[in-house]
Formats: structure tokens, sequence, C-alpha cells
């Protein structure tokens, strides 16, 4: 797989892909998966899953429930790690980082999105966007400025000061999108994020989420079980008893 091997370890935790070579024109890989694969005791839910994403690309990733995308999403994002295979996100193999080391690129470079929101009850709508920028160090200057910006793409300026409980779903969902996008992420994972809403708000979210992306080049993978969402992708693989199709 192009971007994968050879892998070059510059010391015992650093690893970095080679770079192409000057005449290649296509964008960098924001995602490399080789191989994974992912046992549960005796059964394996992973079986053998490669997947490429480019920088700025957007994936929609189908198939039925029990077909492994929850925990292939989980793997990419550095939740669990795969039992075999690589994982590259922009040019670290994160399946071999340590657990602060993972921490610290979960927070920079991996936005995660999920179908219940996982806000913090007791956070303001914009107190849960700036609760990485805290653990990631940004200043107080920085934090308000790119929270700000945030507030008003997903136009909740004047829902900011709001608590989860005062929000509808889709103001929920948009926070929740707000805050995976908060850092600056390269890569965006997306876990049915319209699985909760209905079909106008749910319309309102792809709309958003692409138009987001598609500013930012971040590269989307968006986990679905609808025709519909996989509109706003470039391209949709599936997957079934393991395996992507």
């Amino acid at each position: 797989m192009r971007g994968i091997f050879p892998a070059v370890a510059n010391n015992a935790n650093e690893f970095s892909m080679p770079k192409p070579a000057s005449s290649d024109t296509s964008p960098p890989l924001a995602l490399a998966a080789s191989k994974l694969s992912k046992r549960f005791g005796s059964q394996a839910v992973l079986n053998g899953v490669s997947l490429e994403i480019k920088t700025g690309e957007r994936v929609g990733l189908m198939g039925p429930s029990g077909s492994g995308k929850s925990t292939l999403l989980n793997c990419l994002g550095g939740i669990d790690r795969p039992d075999d295979g690589e994982i590259w996100v922009h040019g670290t193999r994160i399946d071999q980082l340590d657990g602060h080391r993972l921490t610290e690129l979960r927070r920079s470079t991996i936005g995660s999105i999920f179908q219940f929101f996982h806000l913090l009850p007791t956070l303001t709508a914009y107190e849960n966007i700036e609760f990485p920028l805290k653990l990631s160090g940004w200043d107080g200057s920085r934090r308000r400025d790119r929270v700000s910006k945030l507030l008003k793409q997903v136009r909740l300026e004047s829902r900011q000061h709001a608590l989860p409980s005062q929000l509808s779903g889709g103001e929920m969902q948009r926070v929740a999108i707000a805050r995976a996008l908060a850092s600056e992420p390269s890569l965006l994972l997306a876990d049915e994020p319209t699985g909760n809403l209905d079909s106008q708000t749910g319309q309102h979210i792809l709309e958003l989420l692409e138009s987001l992306a598609e500013s930012t080049q971040t590269a989307l993978l968006l986990v679905t079980h609808s025709d519909a969402a996989t509109r706003i992708c470039h391209r949709t693989v599936h997957m079934i008893d393991g395996q992507l199709n």
C-alpha cells in the first residue's frame, strides 16, 4: 500500500512515512490503515481491513449492524488497538504509540463525532467546545477566538451559554461537531452523526459537515446506514463480516 511501507524508524518512539516522489502531485494521505485485525475473545471482528483516505477526502462507511464499523472507527481513532496491522495518521504510526503520546495525538490530530453527542452535561455549549482546547494547552485569547469562530460557523452564537439539557438534538450535534473540530484536526471520524435526528435536522448536519470539512481540507470518515448521508462523500466503502468491499 502506498504511503505505508517501508516505514523509517527515527528512534524507538518515532515513526515516519517515506516522502513521495517529487512527481507525485496527489494529496498526501491523512489515514493509511493496513491489514487490521481485531478479536474479542473467540469472535473475529476485523479481518485484514485496509483503508486509505487522502487529505480533504470524504469517505462513507456503510454496513449492517455487527459488521465491525464501530470497532474499525475505534481503532482508527486510537480508542482501541488492533491485534494486528498498522495505522498511520499523517505520517505517524499510532497503533504503536504509548498512552501519553497517543492521547496527545488524538487531541491535536483526530476529531471524533458520536451518535449520542457525549457532551459534558455541566458545561455550556461554549465550555464544551472550549474544553479540548484547555486540555491541549491553548492560551485564553486563542481559545476565545477559536470557540467564537466555531460557534458562528455552526450558527450557535445565541445558544453558547445553554447547557446540553437546554439544547435540541440538532443543536447538541452542532456543538459536538464544533468540539470535534476545535483543535483543527486533520482527520475527522463521525459515527452515525445523524442517527438520532429527524430528517430535516440530519440534512442540515450533513451539509454543515461537508462545508466545514471542505473549507479546512479535513479528511472525513463517515459511518452511516443512510444512502442519503453518503451524498456528501467522494466515495463509499462497505463493510461485511469484518472486511471492506
